[in-house]
């Protein structure tokens, strides 16, 4: 899995720990975090639950401000503005950046490449959950100078539920581990001295999950891993862009709307008519033709993998046009 997860991602195995969920990543990151490089941290509104809740009580516990960059109010270039909104809020002051990839709402991509180079440039931690984007679309840890990307397995990693997978860079290599499994120990293999050494195993492997080995759901996850790898996510998404061409023309012709190219994902997005609250009745248009997509929000949310087909983007299509 380790190895696996690694190609995805562009790191060393010995940076991959595996972890229940993502809340329990994020967790054993934000733990860890240096409390004297600045007084608050950054995310993004609407961002996942389980991310801010994390970073909201870090802030509390160690008196530091939470600041949330929202979008713009208009819809035009609001990807952009929005993007430049999260660059220009760090500065020496910023303690930590924690976001998603994507938006996981109404699918927005973050510059992770410009932000992580802000990041280093104001000596603030990067952590970045990757749920939403991970196994679909490229990502390289050390171009976007990340420090912790964790990674729920059962969305596009294709796995099981209550197994995912995080990367830690360097500066994790000293930390402390939410739990002290036995299995986490450098001699753990050694079961005639088990306790003999109280030392961890060498990089992320301190932050593994009890009872990591998981006889059910670690060889599935491994498959479904081994899987993204010889397909690459770079034609995965581009797989998705050829098969959503035709309805973008659709969405736009009906007044709805769409973050533009440059700032949306091929494999998920959002679409809401801007003039209108009107987003359940479009929801429900879809679900009377047994198309489903999610209501996050204001959007309705519309994802496509390799198993769909032009077929199902045509009848996606007939049904926008008849809204």
């Amino acid at each position: 899995m380790r190895q696996y997860f690694g190609n995805i991602i562009h790191s060393d195995p010995k940076h991959i720990a595996i972890i229940p969920s993502a809340a329990y990543g994020l967790q054993n990151a934000v733990s860890n975090l240096p409390i004297d490089n600045g007084d608050h941290a950054i995310s993004v509104t609407g961002e996942f639950p389980s991310d801010l809740y994390t970073i909201q009580k870090w802030c509390d516990k160690h008196s530091k401000k939470l600041n949330i960059i929202s979008p713009p109010q208009e819809f035009e270039d609001r990807g952009k503005k929005w993007n430049a909104g999260v660059l220009e809020s760090i500065n020496d002051d910023t303690a930590v950046v924690i976001m998603s990839s994507i938006h996981w709402q109404d699918g927005t991509k973050f510059d992770l490449k410009a932000i992580g180079q802000k990041c280093k440039a104001h000596q603030a931690m990067f952590i970045v959950d990757g749920t939403q984007s991970v196994g679909v679309l490229p990502i390289d840890v050390h171009e976007c100078q990340i420090d912790a990307l964790i990674c729920a397995g059962y969305k596009w990693l294709l796995g099981p539920y209550s197994l995912g997978l995080a990367y830690y860079s360097d500066f994790f290599d000293t930390g402390i581990p939410m739990e002290e499994s036995w299995m986490n120990k450098i001699n753990a293999q050694n079961f005639a001295q088990l306790t003999a050494d109280d030392e961890y195993a060498i990089g992320a492997q301190r932050y593994n999950m009890g009872e990591s080995s998981q006889f059910i759901q670690a060889p599935m996850l491994a498959q479904s891993l081994g899987q993204i790898v010889e397909w690459n996510p770079v034609h995965i998404q581009e797989y998705c862009r050829q098969l959503m061409q035709p309805l973008i023309p659709v969405i736009k012709s009906k007044g709805l709307w769409i973050e533009d190219e440059s700032y949306r994902t091929n494999h998920l997005f959002g679409i809401l008519d801007p003039e209108q609250n009107n987003s359940e009745q479009i929801f429900e248009g879809f679900q009377k033709n047994k198309i489903f997509t999610s209501l996050r929000g204001r959007v309705v949310r519309i994802s496509c993998y390799l198993y769909n087909t032009e077929q199902d983007i045509e009848i996606l299509c007939k049904t926008i046009s008849n809204l």
